[in-house]
C-alpha cells in the first residue's frame, strides 16, 4: 500500500543514505565551509559522508580545521517544495531544533512563497521544527518513518509530531569543551578550565529546543556512565520505549561501551547507531557520544538550562 504522505528532512539528522533511501526520505543538505581557506580547506555539502568519510571529516577537525555551516539555501527550499507540490503526494519536512538554527524559518519563509503562488489551492505540505537534532532527530524520525507506514496522512503525522518531540531525551557528551567554545555556547576561560580539570559536559534539548548544561562529569569515563544512568531512570517502554539511539562522533567503541550497557539494561532495547553528521560535527568536534530514547512528557518537567551563546547553526 502506497504511503499517505512523504517525508523530507534535512541533514542534521544522521540517516546514512542507505536508510534514508529505505525509508524513502528525501534529505536536503545543509553544507559546511572553511571560510578562512584559500584551498577550501574541509569544505562540502551534508551529503550524510558519501563523499568523505567520517573518520576522514572528524580527523581533519583534530589537525585544526575549524569549519562554519549554513542551512540550504532558499533556492533549495523553493525546488524542494516545489517538487513536493508537483508530486501531488502531501509532504511533512521535518527541522533541525529552531534554537539552534534558522533552517526551520528558512524553510517556513519558502513554504509561503509557494503558497502565495497558488492562493486558490490547498498546499499539504507539512514543516515541523523537531526542537532537536542530530541522534535525538534520528530517534524521531525513525519513528515518524514507522507512524508514516502505519497509515497517518501528512497532517496527522504533523500533528503527531508536534506532540510527539517533548517525549524524546537526549544526553550528549563532549570531548572538549573548546569545541562549543568555537561555536559560540561557552566562554573561553570556562572552555580553557575545564578542559585542563577533565571535566565533561552534559548537554540536553530545553523545551524550546536550545542546548542545556544538565551535568558534568570528571573524565571520560564517568561521563558515559551518566549517560547510561540518565537513560535507566528515565526512559518509559510505552508507547515507543524499546528503541533508543546512541549517536558518536568518530568514536566507535564509546558508542558500542554505551550501547551494550543500554542493551544490559533491556535486552530487548533495539539500539540505533547513527554517526554524527557534518553540520552539528562542525560544531561539537570528534569525541562527542549522545544516548536519545523515549521518555516521559518533558513538558512535566520545569528545569530550563540554557547555555549563553550565539546559535551553533545558521
Amino acid at each position: 500500500m502506497a504511503a499517505k504522505c512523504n517525508i523530507m528532512c534535512d541533514s542534521t539528522c544522521d540517516f546514512t543514505a542507505a536508510q534514508a533511501a529505505e525509508k524513502n526520505v528525501r534529505i536536503l543538505p545543509f553544507h559546511y565551509v572553511e571560510a578562512d581557506r584559500h584551498d577550501g580547506g574541509l569544505s562540502g555539502d551534508d551529503d550524510l559522508f558519501q563523499s568523505r568519510s567520517a573518520h576522514e571529516f572528524y580527523d581533519a577537525i583534530r589537525r585544526g580545521a575549524c569549519p562554519m555551516t549554513s542551512q540550504p539555501s532558499q533556492l533549495e527550499y523553493d525546488e524542494a517544495f516545489r517538487e513536493a507540490y508537483e508530486s501531488g503526494v502531501p509532504t511533512v519536512l521535518f527541522c533541525i531544533s529552531s534554537g539552534i538554527s534558522g533552517g526551520y524559518e528558512g524553510a517556513l519563509m519558502s513554504l509561503q512563497r509557494l503558497k502565495d503562488e497558488h492562493p486558490d489551492e490547498e498546499v499539504r505540505i507539512y514543516v515541523v521544527d523537531s526542537l532537536l537534532a542530530s541522534t535525538a532527530l534520528t530517534l524521531f524520525l525513525d519513528e515518524a518513518c514507522a507512524q508514516r507506514d502505519a497509515g497517518l496522512n501528512a497532517e496527522q503525522l504533523a500533528m503527531w509530531a508536534e506532540e510527539a518531540r517533548y517525549h524524546v531525551h537526549t544526553l550528549f557528551m563532549v570531548d572538549n569543551l573548546d569545541a562549543l567554545h568555537r561555536g559560540g555556547r561557552l566562554p573561553k576561560g570556562v572552555a580553557v578550565i575545564g578542559d585542563a580539570l577533565d571535566v565533561k559536559a552534559l548537554l540536553h534539548f530545553n523545551l524550546d529546543g536550545t542546548l542545556g548544561i544538565r551535568a558534568v562529569a570528571r573524565g571520560r569515563k564517568k561521563g558515559m556512565r551518566k549517560l547510561a544512568d540518565y537513560f535507566q531512570k528515565n526512559r518509559e517502554l510505552e508507547p515507543y520505549g524499546h528503541v533508543a539511539a546512541v549517536g558518536d562522533a568518530d568514536a566507535a567503541e564509546d558508542g558500542f561501551n554505551v550501547a551494550s550497557e543500554l542493551k544490559r539494561v533491556d535486552p530487548e532495547m533495539r539500539v540505533l547507531r547513527p554517526t554524527i553528521g557534518p553540520t552539528i560535527g562542525s560544531h561539537v568536534g570528534p569525541g562527542m557520544v549522545s544516548c536519545c530514547f523515549w521518555g516521559n512528557d518533558r513538558r512535566k518537567n520545569k528545569q530550563v538550562t540554557k547555555v549563553k551563546g550565539v546559535r551553533e547553526t545558521k
